[in-house]
């Protein structure tokens, strides 16, 4: 019977084996120690002091880079957001201001010339922080740029229409409106644009200080299971329980979790109050103090126009139904009332909703006497003496915001010190932990290879 192949006799009983390579030589003296108990501790060992450290080092880096971060929420993101805010106020008021002025008819007074060249002043010091902050990342420069070149322009305008006005030439009139017309559609805006830029920074550096140390926490978890594992380990060997040098390791680097929780926790907790309980209060109540003083001007610049401040008048029931809404209790009013969060906010703002009601009650008077040719009375219903003159109702409507505006501000500054608090101490306290890891391991570990030996 043919066949269809060749086969190879094998000896009976045994079994062809293929022959095994054998690792190099430098291998296997490198791993020769692994194949001991000894070694495989001694591998343990520096398996664990390693990511001890790297988790120390890196929970280290993680905590003082927030501590650096929550510093600059209040040293330099939060004072260039006030100083922001600052600008745009001042050149709303400088705006309201000299509008005002010119109703006297010749020589303003001088409470109100003091103020216009106070507001100047504090816009040309907010511009300055400002320019500063913005010379480290170029952001907001053409912004800068703008309100620099042309603020004297305005100023230059507004003494122009003085000097008519004090001659009793109508020219300064169309000098003002110009003015006014520069603030509005150049300086203004710009000076919205710098103060978003600025809330923006803030509220991004605020995020990134919030931020939980996710690598620093899960190294240091990874650290403590292994740790736990060579103690199963070791207890299996040795059929001893208690390890003290690894004991020691083991709640250092629990500590060393907890830590790094509860800082990030409460520091993260203390950051978003002073956003809803600070700064995004302060930003409602100051975007209703700037529409207030908007609506102020176009109220003396309709009065200025001698009857031809119809377009004044139609932006100053514009605005006056972005502060107040329609009857006086919506807008933003409304809006500051609802986020209030504490008491001292809640009646400030009641006040300002008050006072908003009672302006608009005055205005639509100025109205009737300015519409019916007794201009003189207008004008002395607006700027007059008296606390029941539209300026007297608006200057307490001012004074309630800025107080709200002022404490929340101080709400803002104590939370965002709280979360620095929270951080304070804990790149010690790792450090020393982290030692604490090591030494406890070491000591530990070392005990059990000795005594193989």
């Amino acid at each position: 019977m043919g066949s269809q192949g060749s086969a190879v006799a094998v000896p009976r009983g045994r079994l062809a084996v293929a022959p095994q390579p054998r690792p190099p030589a430098v291998l296997r003296r490198v791993t020769a120690p692994m194949r001991q108990t000894p070694g495989r501790l001694t591998a343990i060992l520096a398996a664990v002091v390693v990511l001890g450290l790297i988790a120390g080092v890196v929970a280290l880096v993680g905590v003082r880079q927030r501590a650096d971060l929550v510093r600059g929420v209040t040293a330099r993101s939060g004072e260039l957001a006030v100083a922001a805010q600052s600008l745009y106020r001042a050149l709303s008021d400088a705006d309201a201001t000299a509008a005002s002025a010119f109703l006297s008819n010749g020589l303003e007074p001088p409470a109100l010339r003091d103020r216009y060249q106070r507001d100047l002043a504090d816009a040309a010091a907010a511009l300055t922080i400002v320019s500063a902050a913005a010379a480290d990342d170029g952001r907001g420069a053409t912004a800068i740029a703008r309100i620099t070149a042309r603020l004297p322009v305005y100023s230059g305008l507004v003494e122009t229409a003085r000097t008519y006005n004090r001659q009793g030439m109508p020219l300064g009139v169309a000098y003002l409106q110009e003015a006014s017309g520069l603030m509005r559609t150049e300086l203004l805006p710009a000076a919205q644009e710098l103060y978003a830029v600025a809330s923006g920074e803030l509220d991004d550096a605020r995020d990134r200080a919030a931020g939980f140390p996710w690598v620093a926490v899960l190294l240091a978890v990874l650290t403590l299971a292994g740790l736990v594992l060579v103690q199963i380990h070791l207890t299996r060997r040795t059929n001893r329980l208690l390890n003290v040098g690894l004991l020691v390791a083991t709640g250092a680097t629990v500590l060393l979790v907890a830590w790094l929780t509860v800082s990030a926790v409460v520091a993260a907790g203390s950051l978003g109050a002073s956003r809803d309980d600070g700064s995004a209060q302060v930003n409602l109540l100051a975007e209703a103090r700037i529409a207030g003083l908007q609506a102020r001007a176009d109220e003396a610049l309709t009065l200025v126009a001698r009857g031809n401040g119809a377009a004044f008048e139609e932006n100053f029931g514009v605005v006056m139904q972005r502060l107040a809404g329609t009857d006086g209790s919506g807008g933003l009013l409304a809006q500051a009332r609802a986020a209030a969060s504490d008491e001292t906010t809640r009646q400030a703002v009641d006040t300002a909703i008050a006072r908003s009601k009672e302006w608009a009650a005055a205005h639509r008077n100025v109205r009737i006497l300015d519409d019916s040719g007794e201009y003189a009375k207008a004008v002395a219903a607006t700027v007059g003496t008296g606390d029941r003159t539209t300026a007297a109702i608006f200057n307490q409507l001012d004074e309630a915001l800025a107080k709200a505006i002022t404490h929340n501000g101080g709400r803002f500054e104590r939370e965002a010190e709280s979360a620095g608090r929270a951080l304070t101490g804990t790149d010690i306290g790792i450090v020393g932990l982290t030692l604490l890891l090591v030494i406890g391991a070491a000591v530990g570990m070392q005990r059990r290879i000795v005594e193989y030996r």
